[in-house]
């Protein structure tokens, strides 16, 4: 694993995802904007406009799926940046949404999204029919959300528990039943500091990867959540993170609004 290139910029970064021509795409919370690096040239432009874009997905016919911790909304955007329409907006299943933080896509095109509050935060399901649900609720700032690769199980990061839970998919295509804890993450030596799980990813080759925010690092887990590695970045509150084949892209930063940045590691060994 090798250090390729840290881009440093004015706002603390988010939702990190990677389309097809291998043009990076990343939102600025606060900054209030989609952005699109361009790997090729190095240009970083604006791509689109939220209030406060945070995680988001690419889906297969290309448009974006964006959550907005600013206005309580999942927004869908076309290929191009243009804004489509809401998904979700302030409630879900009845139940009021406050703050959607990240998403994930299953095979039926079913979305699950996190809304991250803290002791009542709640995991919310929409589905290709119009359906909705809360799939799980009361939990202490439910942020990364990920689907496992064999498609049995919902993995969460329950951020202020400093772990990580995982739901099992039944036959119905939905998790039933409660959760149970995947892995209890490493904990910051200083009391003062944070060990956050944020963003979480898995790897083709079946590992999970997590932003720990406030440590500094990302923590990478093999699929019974044993911690495997830890990866030391050069930014305190990594937030999110995305993985191609030979690259791994961290978005985060040093404070909240900013600065912030990414950082493009070249994955060696794959």
């Amino acid at each position: 694993m090798n250090l390729a290139e840290r881009i440093v910029l004015p706002w603390y970064t988010e939702g990190p995802v990677v389309d097809g021509e291998g043009a990076i795409y990343f939102t600025t919370l606060s900054g209030g904007s989609i952005m699109r690096l361009d790997v090729i040239g190095g240009e970083v432009t604006q791509w689109a406009q939220g209030n406060k874009p945070n995680g988001q997905l690419i889906l297969q016919d290309g448009d974006h799926l964006v959550c907005d911790s600013g206005n309580a909304s999942v927004n869908r955007y076309d290929a191009a940046g243009n804004w489509k329409k809401h998904e979700i907006i302030e409630e879900c299943a009845g139940c009021k949404i406050h703050m959607p933080n990240d998403l994930a896509c299953d095979a039926s095109g079913g979305v699950y999204f996190t809304d991250s509050i803290r002791e009542t935060g709640k995991v919310c399901y929409y589905g290709p029919d119009g359906s909705q649900r809360i799939i799980t609720d009361k939990l202490d700032f439910p942020n990364g959300i990920a689907l496992s690769p064999d498609g049995k199980g919902l993995l969460i990061a329950e951020s202020y528990r400093n772990r990580i839970l995982w739901m099992p998919i039944a036959s119905s295509g939905l998790p039933e039943g409660g959760w149970e804890v995947f892995a209890e993450l490493p904990k910051n030596r200083d009391p003062e500091g944070y060990n956050l799980p944020d963003g979480i990813k898995f790897h083709s080759d079946g590992t999970l990867w997590v932003a720990h925010y406030g440590m500094q690092a990302v923590q990478v887990l093999d699929g019974n959540g044993k911690l495997l590695k830890t990866l030391a970045m050069d930014f305190p509150l990594p937030s999110n993170l995305c993985l191609t084949d030979r690259h791994l892209i961290v978005t985060g930063g040093s404070a909240e609004p900013g600065p912030g940045g990414i950082r493009i590691i070249r994955l060696t060994g794959n």
